[in-house]
Order: structure tokens, then C-alpha cells, then sequence
């Protein structure tokens, strides 16, 4: 039977299946080192468009039709879409799907809502409320940087604590482990940990592995209590954007709590680029950091049972242009999947 566990956890009893994940990119991601493995590379940064959020709409759209063109999928079989962005206000998720006519639930969880949408995606299919939905997400570099600092035009000098908002967006098409449309796949979301809101009281918009490494520590940590588990339970612990830099406060805010985390922690932000030549500083970041090597680097680790349980944490920095100006904090939110090999 469904459980819940702890404070802030589930475990489910028919685990949702992931039956398709679709990533596309920019060219700086595909010239990283995950760049064989996208669906897509895309040298155009503005998609066709005339304006960076219009192209990030576009680069949605395009990921969504991919996931389920890989799964054979029409729009009408897709109960839920439940997708967000880092604009204000959703628009390069308003705009990017409106043409596909899916139920949506547009969300707001920064950067952590890769994990967001998985969480409440597979929540909906287990409480079977539907047999098929998906998560999308999307980061645009340029967009990100117009919404959140200075528009590229500016030239504003970046210090080396700054991470790279990455180009690119991941879809995911989840199903009901008894639906026929499960019946090949071999991954599943087999429990989540919610985050919750910390504030560690950092102001710096150029440090956001500062501001996000908190959370992702308190998630963490409440999803090995709540499942009574260790590290060891886990081939990888992975953080969606902290970057080097908050990679090391995750690590030493964990061992203050006694859990050494070691060579189980990877970061997305880490992985995506290569540091020593593409000059990202501290590593990757944005919606679409998580979501993209998701679907392109963890996601065929599992289906091919290298791996048989990861627990992914996508990062968020809840901060706005208002925040920001105004001179308040920039609290941060980490959510917790549970992703298991299940053949």
C-alpha cells in the first residue's frame, strides 16, 4: 500500500513507470560533455524566434512533441502537463504549450522544478486521478539573464562564484505501472521527499549555490530519516544546480548532521559542462540543467541498471526581480525523487 513516510515523504505502492524523457539544448551544452547524449542540439539560440522568451517557448514545445513522438503518444492521451519556467509569471511555459491543449498546471519552483513536476505528476498517477502525465521544464541562458541580472548587452562581468543558466529543456511522459503503455519501461519514481522553504539569509544573486546548498541538506537529510535509509542505499545522490561551490557547503552542512555523502553526491550543474574549458565558473544552473541531464545521462543509467536507485534533488532559488531589488534574501527549496531500475 501507499505510504507516507515521516515529515515530508511518500512511497508508492504502484510505482509510475517513465515511459519517454526528450531533452534538446543549446550549442554550449552540446559542446559539453554530455553532448552525445542529448535528443537534440540546437545552434539557433533563438529557435526561429524574434525574441529569447519566445525561443524559450519554442524550445518547450519542441521538447514535449519529441517526448512523445519517442513514446508514440498524442497530446488527447495526456491527462496532466505539469510544467514551468523561470519567467515571471510562467510565460515560457504559457506560451510554449498553448498549442498542444493539455490540462496544465503551471508551476513556480525555480530551478528545483524538474522535481516539482515529477513529484506531483507521479502523485497524480498513483492517487489515479490519471494514466498519463507529463513534467516539462525549461532554462533559456539569455531569457535568465534579462529576467534575474542585466540584459547580454550590458557585458556585466560575472565572478567566478556565478553559475551558467543552461540552454535546454526536459519532458518527461510518466504512466500507470498497470497501464499496457508501462509494460516495457524500466524506470520508475517509487517514492519523493517535498521540500521545504530555507533561508540561510544569503543576498547574493551571484552566489546561488550559497543560497540553494541549504535546502538541498534539510531534503536530504528528511528523506533518509523519513525512509529510515542511508547513502549507501543510494548508487547516487544527485543535487540539480549547486555547482562546485555548493557542492562543498552541501557536503559540510551534511557532516555537521553526521552523513558523509563522499563520492555518492554528483550535481547536474557539474556534469552538464566541462569547467576547464567552457568557462561556466561555477558550473551549470536554470530549470532545464536538472531536467536535461536527467533525460540525456541518469535516466539510461537506470533503464540499463547500472544504476538501481537514485535519489534526484533539483535546487531552486526563490528570489525575483522585486525580491532582489528590495534587498531581501533568497530563501531555497530542493525536492526529492526516488528513481529505481524496476525490471
Amino acid at each position: 500500500m501507499n505510504e507516507i513516510k515521516g515529515r515530508a515523504s511518500l512511497i508508492y505502492e504502484n510505482p509510475p513507470r517513465i515511459l519517454a524523457a526528450a531533452s534538446i539544448v543549446g550549442k554550449k551544452e552540446g559542446d559539453g560533455p554530455l553532448g552525445h547524449l542529448f535528443d537534440r542540439i540546437e545552434t539557433d539560440p533563438k529557435f526561429g524566434k524574434d525574441t529569447w522568451e519566445e525561443a524559450e517557448s519554442e524550445l518547450q514545445l519542441q521538447t514535449a512533441k519529441k517526448a512523445m513522438e519517442k513514446c508514440g503518444m498524442s497530446e488527447e492521451q495526456i491527462r496532466y502537463l505539469f510544467a514551468g519556467d523561470l519567467l515571471a509569471q510562467g510565460i515560457a511555459t504559457s506560451y510554449g504549450i498553448l498549442e498542444l491543449q493539455i490540462p496544465l498546471f503551471g508551476l513556480y519552483g525555480a530551478c528545483s522544478t524538474c522535481g516539482e513536476s515529477l513529484s506531483l505528476a507521479s502523485m497524480a498517477i498513483n492517487a489515479g486521478y490519471a494514466d498519463c502525465a507529463m513534467a516539462l521544464t525549461s532554462s533559456h541562458f539569455a531569457s535568465a539573464e534579462k529576467e534575474f541580472r542585466f540584459p547580454l548587452e550590458y557585458a556585466g562581468q560575472r565572478p567566478l562564484s556565478t553559475t551558467w543558466t543552461v540552454t535546454g529543456a526536459g519532458a518527461f511522459i510518466l504512466a500507470s505501472s498497470e497501464s499496457v503503455a508501462a509494460k516495457d519501461a524500466s524506470v520508475c519514481v517509487a517514492g519523493i521527499t517535498t521540500g521545504k522553504v530555507v533561508d540561510y539569509g544569503v543576498k547574493d544573486s551571484m552566489h546561488m549555490g550559497a543560497a540553494m546548498a541549504p535546502a538541498a541538506a534539510d531534503t536530504i537529510y528528511q528523506h533518509l530519516m523519513d525512509m529510515g535509509r542511508s547513502v549507501e542505499d543510494y548508487d547516487r545522490i544527485i543535487t540539480g544546480d549547486l555547482g562546485s561551490i555548493g557542492q562543498t557547503i552541501l557536503k559540510e552542512l551534511m557532516g555537521k548532521k553526521g552523513i558523509e555523502l563522499k563520492e555518492a553526491h554528483e550535481d547536474c550543474g557539474m556534469l552538464i559542462y566541462d569547467a576547464g574549458t567552457q568557462d561556466t565558473h561555477a558550473g551549470g544552473s536554470g530549470c532545464g540543467c536538472a531536467a536535461t541531464t536527467l533525460a540525456a545521462y541518469i535516466l539510461p543509467k537506470l533503464e540499463r541498471g547500472e544504476w538501481k536507485r537514485v535519489l534526484l534533488v533539483p535546487t531552486g532559488a526563490l528570489l525575483s526581480k522585486v525580491s532582489f531589488n528590495e534587498g531581501q534574501s533568497i530563501p531555497g527549496i530542493a525536492h526529492g525523487v526516488v528513481l529505481e531500475h524496476c525490471k
